[in-house]
Formats: C-alpha cells, structure tokens, sequence
C-alpha cells in the first residue's frame, strides 16, 4: 500500500514538475534529473527508487506536451520546438495561438499512444537493426542536408544559412565552459529574430480565439503523427538527434503538411523521442538524453517490468499534460490580449536577455546576437526556416563522420 502511495504521489509532482519547466523557458527536464540525482541520498528516506524514476518519467512527458505554450505565445524555444516557432507565430497573428497550442497537443497525445501501441514490435527492429545502419547515420544525415539545400529555389542563400549557422553551431557547442549552449544560439535564430521582424513590420496581436473547435484534417494528421514515429524513433535510438533534427528529416520526405500538419508533427516527434528512449534502455542498455540516464543511473538493473510501470506512468502523465495544456493556453490567449503587443514584443526580447544572462555567461550575450543576425537572414531572403538547423545538423554529422 505504501508503495502504490509513493508512485501516485511520484506521477503527481512530477507532473507539476514537468509544467514548471515546459513553462518556464531555460529550465529543462534535464537539469531537474541531475538535481534530483545528487539529492538521491536524502530523497530515498522518503521515497523508493523506482518512485523517484516515475517523477522523472512523468515530469517529462508533461514538459514535452507543454513546452509548445512558451514557443508559440513567447517565441522563446528550446531545441525540441524551434522549429515551430514560426507557424506557430503566424497562427498567433491570426488570433489562433490557442488552435496553434492544440495541434501540438494532439501531436502529442496520439504519438504517445501510438509509440505504446508499437513499442513490442519496434524491440526487435532496435535489436538487429540498429548494428546495421548506425555506421551510416552520418551519410543519410549529410544527404538530408545536401537534399534540404538542393530542393529550394534560392540555393546559394540556402547553402549561405545553412553553413553560417552550422559554423555558429560548431562553435557554440565546442565551447567547454559555455552552459546552456543551445538556449541562447536557438532563441536567436528561431525566437528574436521572429519577433523583430514582426516589430519593424508594424504587426499587432488580434483577438485570441479560444472557443471556436479546430477542424483537424485527418490526412494531414495521420500523415504527421506517422511520420513524426518515424523520425522520433530515428531520434530515440541514434546518439546526437534530436527532436528538432527529426523534424528536418520529415520535412524533406513529407510533403504538403502546411502550418496545421507541421504543428501535429513537431508536438508528436517531441513526445515519440522521450517515449521511445525507453526502447533503447531496455533493448541496448543506452539512455539517449538526460533525463533517462538519471533513469538509469537510480535503477541499475532496469527490466521489462519497470518499462511496463514506466509507459504506464507516460501514458497517465501524458493525458493529464493534455488537459492541463488546453487549460493554461486558454488562459495564455486571454492573458496576451491585455498586453499592448510591441510592448509585450520588447519585454520578451529583454526576457530572453535576462535569462542569457542567467543561464550562460556573457559570452551567451554574444552567440544570441550573432545567432539573431544569421536568423533575420531568411525571412529578409524569402527563405524556409529550416535551413538554419544547420546549427544542429552539421555538428551533429560531423560527430558521426569523424
């Protein structure tokens, strides 16, 4: 009895936990994980081990449900949906940031069902075919890359983003004493530069709609939840990728998505990665993020048992995260409209600043302003976004081929 009070009550602050941080833009699951593995010796007089891995599991599939709020009403992204700053900005200028946190809700809760549904058949895949395409990773990613350049019409700037900001990220990541690499080098090229483009464009909020149902197009959903398992399961099991990455990857061989299937695919890649991470535990004994090798590092010896309790935990967390998601972007709609938007415009600028500040050292101050730079290139050339995730492909490709 003790021990069914200590994993409800586990599941329940962790999802509490995972709102803090979905909400609050530079706190991360990860820095949660390592707090709570160095407070492990002190936390284990009140809770049993396996309790304190369904705080981290729940915490984490609501932080992936909910971290689209911050991204779409605040421009502020971290690398999970950097990519979908930008629809989910133009959804926000139309009065539909509630429709736009919704899809990526939907994506959400139908990848988790989805990658419960599939996790028996996906461990054999895992097992023997892993081995076989891990020495190709770094090709496949390179001829992404090549394929993503070569399809745009403007290919010389295209090349021009995508090298700038894949030397940027070279560069931010190779810094040993730089914490928080990604915060400040995303939020500029993803998050400022949006929001300063809609400043010198004059554009102003209009009225947020947050009763009006949005009509889901069931091809574009299906084919964005489908592909969104795939590149998140590529994610899952292969060191280096991540949710953004994926994102790139489907965008190359889905077609025709639009705004409405984008937003379901980023929220469902960002959920199938976490969710999937505990295939590769259990199948390769490998944590591929921070929050499952805290995981891991609690249990030792993890079994089939503790995944069942764990997908259990995901799916409880996952459709509270879902309510809870709805609930807070409709108060997130109707809080924006009392604030005179380039004023709300130039405080998150000076928000993200502050948190550079904060979370790195000055040297952040630098990488946001040069990441800012490179991020006014495409919308000033007429260019997809897409192309400045260079800043993660290219070292990441350069992690598999060298």
């Amino acid at each position: 009895m003790k021990m069914i009070f200590q994993v409800i009550l586990a599941l329940l602050i962790g999802v509490v936990a995972g709102i803090i941080t979905g909400l609050t833009p530079g706190i991360h699951v990860n820095l949660i994980s390592l707090l709570l593995l160095s407070s492990a010796p002190v936390l284990v007089r009140f809770f049993n081990l396996t309790s304190l891995a369904i705080f981290i599991i729940a915490m984490s599939i609501t932080h992936t449900f909910l971290d689209s709020i911050p991204s779409i009403y605040l421009g502020a992204p971290d690398s999970d949906m950097a990519l979908g700053v930008l629809p989910g900005h133009r959804y926000l200028l139309k009065g539909h940031g509630y429709a736009a946190v919704k899809l990526t809700l939907i994506g959400s809760l139908g990848a988790i069902i989805l990658s419960i549904l599939l996790f028996p058949l996906l461990i054999p895949v895992v097992k023997h075919g892993y081995p076989l395409i891990e020495t190709y990773m770094g090709y496949f990613l390179l001829l992404v890359a090549l394929f993503m350049i070569l399809r745009d019409k403007q290919k010389l700037w295209a090349l021009i983003v995508f090298l700038l900001s894949g030397t940027l990220g070279l560069i931010v990541l190779s810094m040993p004493n730089l914490s928080n690499p990604l915060f400040p080098m995303l939020s500029g090229l993803f998050g400022i530069s949006t929001l300063i483009i809609s400043l010198l464009r004059r554009q102003s909020l209009p009225a947020q709609i947050t009763i009006k149902e949005t009509p889901l197009d069931k091809k574009k959903t299906i084919k964005a939840l489908v592909s969104g398992q795939a590149s998140g399961f590529l994610t899952a099991v292969f060191p280096g990728l991540g949710a953004a990455t994926a994102a790139v990857i489907s965008l190359q061989f889905t077609k025709k998505l639009g705004d409405h299937g984008f937003m379901i695919l980023i929220g469902a890649i960002n959920t199938v990665n976490f969710t999937l991470s505990l295939l590769t535990l259990l199948v390769l004994g490998k944590a591929r993020n921070g929050a499952v090798i805290t995981v891991q590092k609690l249990l030792e010896n993890i079994t089939l048992a503790h995944i069942l309790l764990f997908l259990c935990t995901a799916l409880i967390a996952g459709g509270t995260a879902f309510i809870l998601g709805m609930l807070i972007s409709r108060g997130f709609s109707k809080l924006i409209m009392k604030v005179n938007y380039r004023v709300l415009v130039l405080g998150i600028i000076s928000f993200i600043f502050i948190l550079t500040i904060i979370l790195c050292n000055p040297l952040g101050l630098l990488i946001l302003v040069v990441s800012t730079a490179i991020g006014l290139i495409p919308p000033e050339k007429k260019l997809p976004r897409v192309h400045s995730m260079g800043c993660l492909l290219v070292p990441i490709i350069t992690y598999f081929l060298i």
